[in-house]
């Protein structure tokens, strides 16, 4: 079965407004779980949960100019075009088509905004068709909804398909020419295949003679690099083999994956496995039949050697801790994985009396009926 039988077009407005009403809950929800971390975890630990919600918050931002793109989209003759499309299976986020597009709207975002009345204007139009003919202004509505969705990605921070790679000085160390500096990159991108929000990060040793950031010649080359390896379907360790042999003078000691999802909800995907039924139980319920995954992977570096490179010559080469026994696979290329599970109290509940042994090594981040965060178990 091909992937575009796994997208979904949304019906109508109504659904529209719950399925990204429910998005804006669980990324407030999200919000809360990373404040959380950075209460529990070290510097770094901090450093990194800064930077995910700064992701966080462009994709609220991204998924908010969305649901203004698609509200009225219903109303509009060439509907089945306009209408938002979600991956029901893999996801439940929108397609990785979406953000294309709206990286493409953005840069002409000005160019529709000179194009179209101001708000007020439509505002003055709408109320006028309603008193003259006594009807819903459904095409002025579709109208304003499409200047505000411009207006949106004119002035907000997106949450794009790829997220460049940035860099953070973090220490540095030694002198001379022993001299050290360690940065902190991070990066993210939509997985085009799972249609999902994955954010990367990698601890660097540079032992090159010019600074990583202002190195025309290494920087430009990392960015493009990481970029062109951020698949879902290689392993952290592929990866950072493959970065430490491509940059003989700059050490990844520590590469870290975070999937943000996927999303399950009973009203709109089509989860497999024992979340299915527990859902199901909970969706008597409104806003309580949802469930979002948050997975970190994480592959550190236990020790550098000395290699030969050449006739003469020799390069430091990382060794990774890898975890052999941590899943059913030979080998996960991971030194650690962490799973986690937001969701409202309702399922929960019905999760804690199954008892369900395959999601038992599942770290629980558990919404309470005022919506605060209760616990993690």
């Amino acid at each position: 079965m091909s992937k575009a039988h796994d997208h979904k077009p949304l019906p109508d407005a109504e659904a529209t407004r719950r399925y990204f009403a429910k998005f804006e809950r669980i990324i407030a929800h999200l919000h809360d779980v990373t404040a959380a971390a950075r209460e529990r975890d070290g510097p770094l630990a901090v450093a990194q949960m800064e930077i995910v919600e700064a992701y966080l918050s462009a994709l609220a931002n991204t998924f908010t100019a969305l649901s203004y793109k698609h509200l009225m989209a219903h109303t509009v003759s060439n509907a089945m075009t306009q209408r938002l499309e979600i991956d029901r299976r893999d996801s439940g986020f929108p397609v990785y088509r979406e953000l294309l597009q709206m990286a493409n709207d953005m840069v002409q975002a000005d160019h529709h905004l000179d194009g179209m009345p101001s708000r007020e204007t439509l505002k003055a139009e709408m109320v006028d068709h309603i008193l003259t003919q006594r009807t819903a202004p459904r095409a002025l509505q579709f109208a304003m909804s499409q200047r505000i969705y411009f207006e949106f990605l004119r002035d907000g921070a997106m949450f794009f398909a790829q997220n460049h790679p940035q860099i953070v000085l973090l220490e540095s160390t030694g002198g001379g020419d022993r001299r050290r500096k360690h940065y902190l990159i991070h990066w993210a991108v939509y997985d085009s295949q799972e249609s999902r929000p994955v954010i990367y990060f990698m601890v660097v040793e540079d032992s090159g003679k010019a600074a990583l950031p202002r190195d025309e010649r290494r920087w430009p080359a990392v960015q493009s690099h990481l970029l062109a390896q951020s698949i879902l379907a290689l392993k952290l360790v592929t990866i950072a083999t493959g970065f430490d042999k491509d940059f003989e003078d700059l050490h990844p000691k520590l590469l870290r994956r975070i999937h943000v999802g996927p999303m399950y909800s009973h009203a709109f995907t089509e989860q497999t496995g024992p979340l299915r039924e527990v859902l199901a139980e909970a969706a008597g319920e409104p806003g309580l039949d949802w469930a979002l995954g948050w997975t970190t992977e994480t592959l550190v570096s236990i020790r550098s050697e000395r290699q030969a490179s050449g006739l003469f010559g020799a390069v430091e080469r990382e060794v990774y801790e890898l975890d052999f026994y941590g899943r059913t696979d030979a080998e996960t290329g991971t030194s650690r994985i962490d799973r986690s599970l937001i969701l409202p109290y309702r399922p929960y509940q019905v999760l804690a009396d199954r008892d369900l042994a395959g999601l038992r090594g599942v770290h629980k981040y558990v919404v309470g009926p005022d919506g605060a965060l209760l616990t993690g178990v």
